[in-house]
């Protein structure tokens, strides 16, 4: 299994049958976790951004993507599987000159481009989502030496959960705007095993952050991983 287009596909119907998308202010930080405002900003990516070349496996209406673009002086290149969602992008920040939006799978874009990234980063997208060993090493193959992957996932352990005992996908949900819950395959390791395929494909794991969410109970709610390609 790559990936699962059809909730992803839903969540983004639905928003789009919500209103239409119009021009928005670009939003005044990065954000890796379930609550605005918590944990790291881009500065996981870099300390200096400007004219960097970055790329947002999983955009979805492309807010980080914006950010990176506009307040940090990065060329910015964003990818969704769902087309929705590109669509939303774009109305959202085409205005931007330094911003690109792209449909596509991670996977089949991260083989077709010939293009180098000074770093690479996913918010709850493609990683998780895509078969780790298949994703994380065409990601390396788009990172120099010392560059940076940094991705945040949902924690293995939120709503007393136990990591995968194995490299197999979990059964996992969508919440739709509506609250209807769809079914979902996910990746849900723990840091020792998302160590283990990082180094698998030319990673060292440099820090893992977890944060917690009070509107979501007691247990971690994001995983936040950086990683170094060797």
């Amino acid at each position: 299994m790559l990936a699962q287009a059809s909730p992803c596909h839903a969540h983004a119907l639905q928003r789009t049958a919500a209103g239409l998308a119009e021009p928005l202010s670009v939003p005044a930080r990065m954000e890796w976790t379930t609550r605005p405002g918590q944990g790291p900003g881009a500065e996981i990516l870099g300390r200096d951004l400007r004219g960097k070349r970055l790329l947002e496996l999983g955009c979805g209406p492309g807010h980080n993507a914006a950010h990176l673009a506009t307040r940090h002086g990065a060329h910015v290149t964003g990818v969704d599987l769902v087309g929705l969602q590109v669509r939303r992008a774009r109305s959202h920040y085409g205005r931007l000159n330094t911003l690109t939006f792209v449909a596509g799978h991670a996977l089949h874009y991260l083989h077709a481009t010939d293009d180098q990234f000074d770093a690479i980063y996913s918010v709850f997208g493609a990683i998780g989502l895509v078969a780790p060993e298949l994703l994380l090493p065409a990601i390396a193959q788009r990172l120099a030496p010392g560059r940076v992957l940094a991705f945040s996932i949902p924690h293995p352990q939120r709503g007393g959960r136990s990591p995968s005992g194995d490299d197999r996908p979990r059964r996992d949900h969508v919440t739709l705007p509506d609250r209807t819950r769809l079914p979902i395959a996910r990746w849900e390791f723990s840091t020792d095993r998302w160590e283990r395929h990082l180094s698998q494909a030319g990673f060292w794991l440099t820090s893992a952050q977890e944060f917690r969410d009070p509107r979501m109970g007691h247990w971690p709610t994001t995983l936040l991983i950086r990683a170094r390609k060797l």
